[in-house]
């Protein structure tokens, strides 16, 4: 069964895009971290704090290894970092994969995450200038990993609607 993967840095909108095209097209949709906080029954943060890195991604790439294995087509939402880990990024290629990278730029990245930025424990002590230099390293750091996705769709200057159809497009 074909599994759609979006993948794309934090703030990118994969949450949005995938609720939004699952309901397009009729498909269920699963966020890989709400998955492992279901089968863990511990938040990331406490997976984090209790277990650390090493644990959450080794259950992070078992619980992807899961989602794609399941006998029905689905809509997979990835972490940000998830295809930098574990060797995911090669999962991303698989035939019955169809992987969606969600681009965005700095600029974007940077607009869409300041306002929220409390909720997000990685850049809630950060000031603009910090933000921004930490965005465009991670970006640099993580874009090998994220162009290895089959299909590449820019989520600049366009709406959530506007990216769904460019998704379908490259999945037609």
């Amino acid at each position: 069964m074909k599994k759609i993967i979006l993948l794309g840095y934090m703030g990118c909108g994969k949450s949005t895009i995938a609720k939004t095209l699952s309901k397009k097209l009729q498909l269920p949709f699963v966020d890989l971290d709400d998955y492992i906080i279901e089968k863990s029954k511990m938040s990331i943060q406490t997976i984090f704090e209790e277990l650390g890195e090493i644990q959450f991604r080794k259950m992070e790439h078992e619980a992807l290894i899961a989602l794609l294995a399941l006998d029905q087509t689905i809509i997979i939402g990835l972490g940000g970092g998830t295809p930098c880990y574990a060797n995911n990024h090669e999962l991303l290629k698989a035939e019955h994969v169809e992987s969606v990278y969600l681009k965005a730029s700095i600029a974007t990245l940077f607009e869409r995450l300041f306002t929220n930025k409390s909720k997000r424990p990685l850049i809630a002590h950060m000031d603009q200038e910090q933000m921004k230099e930490f965005i465009a390293t991670h970006l640099f750091e993580r874009s090998y990993f994220y162009n290895q996705a089959k299909h590449i769709v820019s989520v600049d200057e366009k709406s959530v609607e506007q990216t769904v159809l460019d998704i379908e497009a490259v999945l037609a």
